[in-house]
């Protein structure tokens, strides 16, 4: 079970350093430099970020990409549902044909509880509070 992807951790990491720079445009170059991306994956990010209101962009010498919302404002559930759905923790009940066993399966409310419990966590990340971290010197970098 892979609980982030790339695009979501590209799109986390981006908008924390956007969120860094409070209020100045940062190229999408200095962004995969500083975040050791692969600058042409990142650009995709950036657009499907732009599509979603989350961030703005300005062309020019002077232009980049700078935060369109206030940090606590942006979610990293909302980032999930972006970049990947929602998490799900057992592909047999989210197919579009119902289980066969969906009436007698002993797990799956305990399965949908869990869910639960992890988008509320998911939900209480915001890149606010990763900048928070971030300037106190937590380590944000996954393992």
């Amino acid at each position: 079970m892979k609980v982030l992807t790339k695009k979501t951790d590209y799109a986390i990491r981006a908008l924390v350093m956007l969120g860094a720079q409070k209020g100045s445009y940062v190229s999408a170059k200095a962004i995969a430099s500083e975040q050791d991306m692969p600058y042409p994956f990142l650009r995709g990010v950036l657009q499907e970020m732009i599509r979603h209101d989350l961030i703005v962009s300005k062309e020019g010498v002077q232009g980049g990409f700078m935060l369109a919302k206030d940090p606590d404002e942006i979610g990293v559930r909302q980032l999930i549902e972006i970049f990947q759905g929602t998490v799900q923790i057992s592909e047999c009940m989210f197919r579009k044909q119902i289980c066969a066993n969906r009436s007698r399966c002993v797990l799956r409310h305990e399965i949908m509880r869990i869910e639960q419990v992890v988008h509320h966590e998911f939900e209480q990340i915001t890149i606010g509070k990763l900048l928070r971290k971030l300037h106190a010197g937590e380590n944000l970098r996954p393992a």
